[in-house]
């Protein structure tokens, strides 16, 4: 599965203020796929995972659980 971070202001917006991480993922990627692909990752929990289709690409909204800060993954992947 390809997860690739988006880094738009939007995105950005939801790092900070609902600790929110937005990936880009295949069509076919279900949410428990792509909630366990984050955790191993990033070594993180994820509290759940919303996805959205547009313009025939998947997009992936993963809340952290409350220990873990989305900006931490985000400085990371460096997009902070």
């Amino acid at each position: 599965m390809n997860l690739k971070p988006i880094a738009t202001e939007k995105a950005v917006m939801k790092i900070e203020s609902e600790n929110v991480l937005t990936f880009t993922t295949g069509l076919k990627s279900t949410k428990t796929e792509i909630k366990e692909e984050v955790e191993e990752i990033f070594k993180v929990k994820v509290e759940r995972v919303s996805t959205q289709r547009r313009n025939n690409q998947k997009i992936a909204y993963v809340k952290l659980n409350k220990k873990y800060l989305a900006i931490d993954v985000a400085t990371k992947l460096g997009m902070m």
